[in-house]
């Protein structure tokens, strides 16, 4: 009997040790292969695999120990799926922490006011950690794939800085940044003007690109969208540079000639009337408002004085001055 009792004290004396070394372990620094170590844990790994791929990644301590305290904590099925990424000082705690409350290492990428699809995908395709799905897929795929086959996606994707975990494909950005458009667009076609000629929606976002393209100084942007709508109430060609250039493509080189205005395409706007067919850009929040909102103003021209800011003029004769006093007088004195 005095046998059995000491042995059943030396293990209940293990038992405790077991349990003071393990609270001890859990609250100690890990050690890492480097500076920091990132682990992408996808929906439906389990918790064993999380445990040998933090291991495999750099945490150096027993994949076996981890996933124990994984389990043995009672947290190990609330582990959610994101990017993680952990320095050195972290203990297991917080390791596991992290991943329960989903504390996940983001990155971002900002996409411009002005930009273009084509400068849209570049930017995506050099973005940090995200995995190019649309790398092979044509602009009509990934419409396609965003559920608007037909489309033409010129226009459609919301210009802002959007976050994202390390490791998602480029595909969901993009879908955000283009339901962040249908979303912006709809609200601000909700407050348009009564008497705005624009019959749609899409006419609106169209203009705004336009004005989002014309406009250099932020307070001018009123304006210049009321010269466009005027242009459009009375039937008068928009006979905008930047629809010219954005019809060239390719062959545009930098400088845009006369004979440029005089070649047709769909979106030369001196040669064809209303609206071209397609935004040209992605236009922001202040020039999709000005489209449907613009500045109450008689004037039919502007033109650029040469320091981001534009002079109006209601009448041919009075642009004609304006364009000798900035354009002409401008070139004269170089």
């Amino acid at each position: 009997m005095k046998y059995l009792r000491r042995a059943v004290s030396l293990v209940m004396l293990c038992a405790v040790l077991a349990v003071g070394t393990g609270w001890w372990w859990i609250n100690q620094p890990l050690s890492l292969a480097s500076d920091s170590v990132e682990l992408s844990v996808e929906q439906g790994n389990s918790p064993r695999d999380i445990a040998s791929a933090w291991v495999q990644g750099g945490v150096q301590t027993s994949a076996l120990l981890l996933f124990e305290w994984f389990r043995w904590s009672g947290d190990a099925r609330r582990i959610r799926a994101g990017s993680y990424e952990i320095s050195r000082g972290v203990t297991p705690r917080d390791l596991l922490n992290k991943m329960v409350r989903g504390d996940e290492s983001l990155a971002t990428v900002r996409l411009i006011e002005g930009w273009t699809f084509k400068q849209f995908r570049a930017e995506l395709a050099k973005a940090d950690s995200l995995k190019p799905a649309t790398a092979l897929l044509s602009d009509a795929d990934i419409m396609a794939a965003l559920g608007e086959p037909g489309m033409a996606p010129e226009g459609r994707f919301y210009p802002d800085t959007y976050a994202y975990s390390k490791g998602v494909s480029d595909l969901a950005v993009l879908k955000r940044a283009h339901h962040a458009m249908q979303m912006r667009l709809a609200a601000v076609w909700a407050e348009k003007s009564r008497d705005t000629p624009l019959r749609t929606a899409t006419d609106a976002l169209i203009l705004a690109s336009i004005v989002e393209k014309e406009t250099g100084a932020a307070a001018d942007r009123g304006k210049v969208a009321g010269v466009f709508v005027n242009r459009l109430r009375i039937g008068m060609p928009l006979q905008t540079d930047p629809t010219v250039i954005y019809g060239m493509g390719a062959a545009f080189d930098g400088n845009l000639r006369k004979r440029d205005l005089q070649t047709d395409t769909p979106f030369n706007t001196y040669l064809r009337g209303g609206l071209p067919p397609t935004p040209i850009a992605m236009p922001g929040k202040a020039a999709l408002m000005a489209s449907v909102k613009p500045d109450p103003t008689k004037a039919l021209y502007f033109v650029s004085r040469g320091d981001g800011t534009s002079e109006f003029s209601n009448d041919l004769a009075a642009h004609n001055l304006a364009v000798n006093q900035f354009i002409r007088g401008r070139a004269a004195s170089k």
